[in-house]
């Protein structure tokens, strides 16, 4: 869908993907004129302008943008078949934070990596305490929505409404969040009830 965009419309786009995946943000207008070197805001202003009217960002209730379309990269699958899956912000894979689900960006993935009658959604990892399990801070982690776990999966769990990837473990009637983890902070979080399991990591995905 990217044919008819200019190159500077390209690399506010990649500008603004950066500033999504890093800050968990869109850019604002100044910052977007700071990274195309413009000298004026309101040539970046234009510039989301035509980017909206191209049907590439969507502008919210509160005036903000949201985009529309993020690529994956190629080596992820076949961009002719691909399905659109929220990306709604972020989760800790250290300290637990808040699971804000508010969706931030539509991301293309390719139909090969998702079961079919399934639902799925992207959120951005943050932290290191799973960087053993191949899950390092920024990348994006394709969850399926599911209720329930086996040990050893690497599961988003919601403890007392704050959101967190952990390894899965279940013994005697007690769960254990285990870290897999470099950074030895990070500690196994021990519980009995009071959390929710919201899915599993299926996949994760690099930028």
């Amino acid at each position: 869908m990217f044919y008819n965009l200019s190159d500077k419309e390209l690399e506010a786009l990649k500008i603004i993907r950066n500033s999504l995946v890093h800050q968990g943000r869109i850019p604002s207008v100044r910052e977007l004129m700071i990274g195309l070197n413009y000298k004026s805001p309101r040539s970046s202003a234009v510039l989301l302008k035509s980017l909206e009217e191209k049907e590439i960002l969507r502008k919210k209730m509160d005036g903000s943008y949201q985009i529309v379309d993020f690529e994956i990269p190629e080596d992820y699958g076949s961009r002719a078949q691909t399905v659109k899956i929220p990306l709604l912000g972020s989760v800790a894979c250290g300290i637990p934070i808040f699971a804000d689900e508010n969706i931030e960006a539509e991301v293309s993935i390719s139909v090969e990596m998702i079961k079919k009658g399934c639902k799925y959604f992207l959120l951005r990892a943050e932290g290191d305490s799973m960087d053993k399990a191949g899950i390092n801070n920024g990348d994006l982690l394709l969850i399926k929505q599911q209720q329930d776990a086996e040990n050893g999966d690497r599961i988003l769990a919601l403890i007392d409404d704050e959101a967190t990837v952990k390894e899965y473990n279940k013994s005697n009637g007690m769960v254990i969040l285990k870290p897999k983890s470099n950074n030895k902070i990070h500690q196994p979080i021990i519980l009995t009830d009071n959390f929710r399991i919201q899915g599993v990591v299926e996949n994760v995905i690099k930028l």
